[in-house]
């Protein structure tokens, strides 16, 4: 039997309100044995045990990140990675130089460009032929919600000035009607089914190496918006025991009436892997413009062809979607950006939980994993002022990205205009009853929590603008904020009765910082450092 580990001489931030900043904590088992002063946590231990002393140090809960595409940010390891490449000439170099380290036959892949920071209209087919050596090029935006192609992918996937526009997406086109080098939406997936698979064994490692990044930033849990290829690799690291980090993995919307013939519910699982939520996407993104808007977006080209953006699915059809999915004991998580897609998703949530009042019962699991998973609303971006509330009121989680709002700054102003004052309405939602979860979307942003508590303390750049904060009205304390990394994403996998706080009974996941927290000055947040990461009572990184 594991000896019991205390850890004092600093500030335990417990983020359970009956505790607040306890001295010292004690682990035992792999739980939270006590947890107090240092005089009652001394007298719960066993004779023999391991003292860390913080040294004035600070202790928080293991962090979730509520919103990572697992497999993909794994697998961009060893991809272009165009993330802040302000100059389009750079960003052809790298490809260049990518692009020619590879077999002749190899797909040229990357991700991460945002053409409004090389002022510019969307790169073509012919410039990045350019640099691809013939080698096929699938390069996606920094939302993924968009693809930079060229020649060679178009002629793989048979797209040519005579290709329809699929549903829920488009083809990028020249004046003359030939494809431009630009997919949008589900105008990616053909050229996607050309690229081929990475082994089995190539994702588990993959998975693996990058869960051991995670770890070093004090990330204990994820929850993974992704398909099949990913729950496999997943499972089977979890049947090796080789997993290391606590998934809510969630499912795609096609694969609901599989679910539903399956009897899969949401909850099934234990505390290392469990099912989360049907994913559907309602929109499109920001950045690409096809986020569905209740007006126009602001400075749109007169001929955009999407100028209220695009919403993925018939109303009625979503509407079915979701009352299957909930008449199932299935939640949905929902991606929707803009405010005619998250009014109607509001909409549709509350019109299957009128038609199913079982579905806010308590979910299949058994004692500590009772709770029910929450309904939640991926990214919430931008909101009309009367559908803040309807959130708290439905019991819908607003899963968000705090580093979205400081990336998207130049973007939100020139999209939306003055709408930009209820976008990523943080401490409205908050304050109207919501409860907040917050993520990362990497590989769209950093996966870093560091820097997404930066932007949600201080909604400012990481070199400070705008001065003062983009409507700082919508900031949260560094308390909030840590409360959405780890409190917040417990309840929204129903598993707040064992993780998310520091209490007693509950598993031992936890980081140790190098800094008092307290002393952090908010614009240093994204530079905090771990000491040690322990899940489950044992230490899974120390620096």
């Amino acid at each position: 039997m594991a000896r019991d580990r205390l850890i004092a001489g600093g500030a335990i931030w417990t983020l359970d309100p009956t505790v607040g900043v306890a001295e010292a904590i004690a682990l035992r088992d792999g739980k939270v044995v006590t947890v107090g002063t240092n005089a009652e946590v001394r007298a719960a231990l066993h004779a023999d045990y391991e003292y860390i002393d913080l040294a004035g140090r600070s202790v928080v809960p293991g962090i979730c990140d509520a919103h990572i595409h697992l497999l993909w940010s794994a697998l961009l390891a060893d991809q272009i990675d165009l993330q802040e490449v302000a100059s389009f000439d750079h960003a052809l170099e790298i490809i260049r130089q990518h692009a020619e380290r590879l077999p002749a036959d190899a797909w040229v892949l990357g991700s991460g460009w945002d053409h409004s920071l090389w002022q510019r209209d969307w790169p073509t087919a012919s410039e990045l032929d350019q640099v691809t050596g013939g080698r096929p090029a699938f390069i996606t935006r920094k939302d993924l919600h968009s693809a930079w192609v060229n020649n060679a992918a178009l002629n793989c996937a048979n797209i040519s000035k005579f290709s329809s526009d699929p549903d829920g997406g488009s083809i990028g086109r020249d004046a003359t009607g030939e494809p431009n080098g630009m997919l949008f939406e589900n105008g990616q997936l053909a050229v996607k089914a050309c690229i081929p698979e990475p082994s089995a064994a190539q994702k588990e490692t993959s998975i693996q190496a990058f869960i051991k990044r995670m770890h070093q930033r004090g990330i204990t849990s994820i929850h993974v918006p992704e398909g099949p290829d990913c729950f496999a690799a997943v499972q089977t690291l979890y049947g090796r025991g080789a997993l290391e980090m606590r998934i809510l993995h969630h499912l795609r919307m096609d694969l609901l009436e599989h679910a539903v013939a399956m009897g899969l519910k949401s909850g099934l699982g234990d505390a290392w892997l469990r099912f989360g939520n049907l994913k559907i996407f309602s929109d499109g993104s920001l950045g690409s413009a096809t986020a569905h808007m209740l007006e126009p977006f602001d400075n749109l080209p007169a001929n955009a062809p999407h100028p209220y953006g695009i919403p993925m699915h018939d109303r009625e059809d979503l509407f079915a979607t979701i009352d299957r999915a909930l008449a199932n004991d299935i939640s949905v998580i929902m991606h929707a950006i803009g405010d005619a897609a998250n009014r109607t998703v509001l909409d549709a949530i509350e019109a299957a939980l009128k038609a199913n009042p079982e579905s806010l019962q308590p979910s299949l699991g058994k004692g500590a994993l009772a709770a029910r998973v929450p309904n939640r609303i991926e990214h919430a971006q931008l909101l009309h002022p009367a559908d803040i509330r309807r959130f708290g009121q439905l019991g819908v989680i607003a899963s968000m990205q705090p580093i979205h709002a400081t990336s998207d700054i130049s973007v939100a102003d020139r999209f939306w205009g003055q709408r930009a004052q209820s976008a990523y309405a943080w401490r409205s939602l908050q304050a109207s009853g919501a409860i907040l979860a917050f993520g990362s979307d990497a590989p769209v942003e950093s996966w870093d929590p560091w820097a997404g508590i930066h932007a949600a303390v201080t909604r400012q750049r990481p070199d400070g603008s705008p001065d003062g904060g983009w409507y700082p009205e919508q900031r949260l304390s560094l308390e909030e904020a840590l409360w959405a990394y780890t409190v917040g994403p417990a309840i929204t996998s129903g598993e707040q009765a064992i993780k998310g706080s520091l209490g007693v009974g509950k598993l031992a996941d936890l980081v140790i910082l190098e800094e008092d927290l307290a002393q952090v000055a908010p614009q240093q947040l994204a530079k905090v450092q771990v000491a040690q990461t322990i899940i489950e009572g044992q230490t899974v990184w120390e620096g």
